[in-house]
C-alpha cells in the first residue's frame, strides 16, 4: 500500500464504518437545528431519521462548513504521525470549504516541509463525492503513489455523475433552487424535479417529470445515456437518500434490473445533515461514472 492517508468531509455521505473499513478519515461539517449547534458526524449524534423528522415538523437548519483552524488541526495530526495526505473536499461549487482547506494546507506544509499535502476540489457532492473518494482509495490500495492518485482524480472527476430528484420541493423553494410560485405550483400537480451536478459542481434542474414512478423511471434513463458503457456498465453505484428509503429502493431494484453487470450490491446511504439541510425530506440521489460532464 502506498504510505499516505485519504481523507474528506463528512458531506460525503457515506458512514462511518465504510469510512473506517476503506481507511478514509473524514472532518465534520456543522450544522443548526433551530439554534443549536451539532457536527455533522454520519448521524451519530443525531440519526437521519431524527432530523429529517424535525425538519418535516418546521425546525429551522442552517449548516457552515469546516473552518481554516479546523482544517489545521485536522491535517497537523494527520502529518504528524508521518503520513502525507490527500484531502477531497465538498464541491466549490456549494461550499468555500475548498478555499479553507487550501489555506490551512499551505499553513501547515509549512510546519511539515518533509511531508506532502495535496488537497483537491471533488466538484461533488453527497455520495457521488463518496465514489469519487472510494475510486481515490481503490487506487491507493493498488499500490499508486499519492500523485498518481492526485493526478488521476483531477483528471477524471467530471466522469462521476449525479442524478437527484425529489418528491417535496419545499426545501427547494427555501434555499431558492426553485421559486415559490414553481414550488407550489410543483407540489399540486405533483412534480418531482430532476436535477444533477454539472461540470462546476453546481447542482441544476434539468427535467420537470410530473409523478414518483416516471421520475425514477427518467433517472434510470439517464443513467443508460450518460454511465460508461450504457446497459454494459460495470462500475460502481451509489444511491443516497433523505427519510425516503423506500423510494431508494425501488431505484436500485430499477438498475439492477436493467444494469447487469454493475457491482453488486447498490450501497444506499442516507443523505447526511450537510446535503439533507438544503434539499429536506423525500430526495433521492444516484450516482455512478459515465461520460464527462460537460455543461
Amino acid at each position: 500500500m502506498s504510505e499516505f492517508q485519504l481523507s474528506c468531509c463528512s458531506a460525503a455521505d457515506l458512514s462511518d464504518e465504510y469510512f473506517k473499513e476503506r481507511d478514509i478519515r473524514y472532518i465534520c461539517f456543522h450544522f443548526e437545528i433551530d439554534g443549536e449547534d451539532f457536527l455533522d458526524d454520519m448521524g451519530q449524534t443525531i440519526p437521519p431519521e431524527e432530523l429529517f423528522r424535525r425538519m418535516d415538523g418546521g425546525a429551522m437548519t442552517r449548516t457552515s462548513q469546516v473552518s481554516i483552524g479546523e482544517y489545521e488541526n485536522f491535517f497537523r495530526e494527520i502529518l504528524a504521525s508521518g503520513s502525507d495526505l490527500l484531502h477531497v473536499t465538498l464541491s466549490s461549487g456549494l461550499s468555500g470549504t475548498y478555499n479553507a482547506a487550501k489555506i490551512a494546507a499551505e499553513n501547515v506544509s509549512e510546519e511539515y516541509p518533509e511531508r506532502k499535502i495535496c488537497v483537491m476540489d471533488s466538484l461533488a457532492a453527497s455520495s457521488g463525492f463518496g465514489l469519487l473518494v472510494d475510486k481515490l482509495a481503490d487506487m491507493r490500495d493498488e499500490g499508486l503513489s499519492i500523485e498518481e492518485v492526485f493526478a488521476w482524480g483531477q483528471k477524471n472527476k467530471l466522469y462521476d455523475h449525479h442524478w437527484f430528484f425529489s418528491t417535496d420541493l419545499t426545501y427547494y423553494i427555501r434555499g431558492g433552487r426553485v421559486s415559490k410560485t414553481a414550488g407550489t405550483i410543483g407540489n399540486v400537480l405533483n412534480i418531482c424535479p430532476l436535477l444533477n451536478v454539472d461540470f462546476e459542481g453546481h447542482l441544476i434542474p434539468r427535467e420537470k417529470v410530473r409523478t414518483k414512478k416516471r421520475v425514477i423511471k427518467r433517472t434510470v434513463e439517464k443513467m443508460a445515456e450518460h454511465a460508461e458503457g450504457g446497459y454494459e456498465y460495470d462500475g460502481k453505484v451509489f444511491i443516497s437518500h433523505s427519510l425516503c428509503p423506500d423510494d431508494a429502493k425501488v431505484l436500485a431494484d430499477a438498475i439492477e434490473e436493467k444494469f447487469t453487470k454493475i457491482v453488486r450490491p447498490i450501497r444506499i446511504f442516507p443523505i447526511g445533515a450537510t446535503i439533507g439541510s438544503h434539499t429536506g425530506p423525500g430526495t433521492v440521489a444516484l450516482f455512478f461514472w459515465g461520460d464527462k460532464r460537460a455543461d
